[in-house]
């Protein structure tokens, strides 16, 4: 929905199960009205549309992309973005690590997020741009070695230098602005802005710009401009407090470097604080988000320093003796604490107090998927949940 005619809002579908065509269909039939008639009932509602491989493919076929787009303009819907990080399946079985499988350093990865341009290319109303989020570029324990890592992003750069020219041409051809959000996490080959701005800087600018001039015949600065158009950054709420760094911190170290943010995914990370606590009872609230379909990393900042472990097992195991951790679990955006946990929800109200000053993207998209895999306490009917979710955002803004 258009919040303030400034920004368009909605929650990420990847929190309903849909690994084909069909199945995502039927999900989003079954949810989207139920939502809109509770925050939107009189105006249109944009949809965070996440597709599997196998779903965007059935997509595909026959006369289903027309027919979705005749059922989404009956019904007052809009798709104005798509997750394309998750490429398999996402629900009912151990994702992990694979979640980043396949990595930008394979075709798969590339032809199906060209797939996905081309779907929300003809999704997307006239006058609205739109990304889609993706991988940031692999998984940093499939390539331990510096001469692995430099071949895992050179890779990547080429590939993401294709889907520059592939959104160049749907933007000559159409007018739609669409670009690629690529999305910074924990143990991601990419996990905070110094290793954004290192890729730009090391990969994608010099790879991309050799590219387009040899496609486009055009100079340097127009090559920049065009990758630094379509090449832009998805601000995951959650991943960032992860990486202890506050939004007025990073964003304007993008927006020196300019590079642009694609999207915000309003999410929030579990916050564990000892020092006022009784840690037996905090380390007993903590074991009850353990849990084996997810990667639940845990970050520590130590000095200057951000340690990450790689999932939450090892923590619990361990039991350091940290003053503050914080664990890559999304909880409820609602949520400012649970049992003898808090979360990271002051970074999301820190966000849209930058957001009120500098409009940096018109992109808030939720995504909280672990509704499955919460804690008993936690769990409520789906619907009422995301509604609440979606009130307390509009509330805040």
């Amino acid at each position: 929905m258009l919040i303030q005619n400034k920004y368009h809002l909605s929650y990420c579908s990847n929190i309903h199960p849909g690994e084909d065509w069909e199945q995502t269909y039927h999900s989003l039939k079954t949810y989207l009205p139920k939502i809109k008639k509770e925050v939107a009932p009189e105006s249109p509602f944009g949809i965070g549309l996440r597709l599997s491989n196998q779903a965007s493919l059935g997509l595909d076929e026959g006369s289903n992309l027309k027919d979705f787009k005749d059922w989404l303009d009956q019904n007052q819907f809009y798709v104005f973005t798509m997750n394309g990080f998750p490429y398999g399946n996402f629900h009912n079985e151990r994702v992990k690590d694979m979640v980043h499988a396949p990595d930008w350093t394979t075709q798969e990865r590339l032809d199906y997020t060209e797939r996905l341009f081309d779907q929300l290319a003809f999704l997307i109303p006239d006058g609205i741009s739109g990304g889609i989020s993706t991988s940031p570029v692999s998984y940093k324990h499939w390539h331990t070695s510096d001469k692995a890592l430099d071949k895992a992003f050179t890779t990547g750069a080429e590939s993401m230098a294709k889907i520059v020219l592939q959104l160049e041409q749907i933007e000559r051809n159409t007018g739609k602005y669409l670009h690629l959000d690529i999305e910074p996490e924990p143990d991601g080959m990419i996990e905070n802005s110094d290793e954004v701005l290192y890729f730009y800087d090391t990969y994608l600018i010099p790879i991309a710009t050799q590219k387009l001039i040899a496609v486009l015949g055009c100079n340097k600065e127009k090559a920049r401009d065009l990758i630094l158009r379509y090449i832009t950054v998805c601000y995951d709420v959650c991943h960032f407090s992860l990486a202890y760094e506050e939004p007025e911190y990073t964003l304007a170290k993008f927006k020196s470097a300019g590079i642009k943010v694609g999207k915000i995914q309003v999410s929030s990370a579990l916050k564990i604080l000892f020092e006022e606590g009784d840690n037996e009872a905090i380390w007993h609230s903590l074991s009850q988000f353990n849990e084996p379909t997810y990667l639940h990393q845990v970050t520590e900042k130590i000095g200057n320093k951000v340690v990450t472990y790689r999932d939450l097992p090892e923590v619990l195991e361990q039991r350091s003796h940290a003053k503050e951790l914080r664990s890559h679990f999304h909880v409820p955006i609602f949520l400012e604490r649970y049992d003898h946990l808090f979360s990271t929800q002051d970074q999301i109200l820190k966000v849209l107090e930058y957001l009120r000053k500098d409009q940096f993207s018109d992109q808030l998209e939720i995504e909280t998927y672990t509704w499955d895999v919460l804690p008993k306490g936690l769990k409520t009917e789906l619907s009422n949940c995301i509604v609440r979710e979606i009130e307390w955002l509009k509330s805040k803004i």
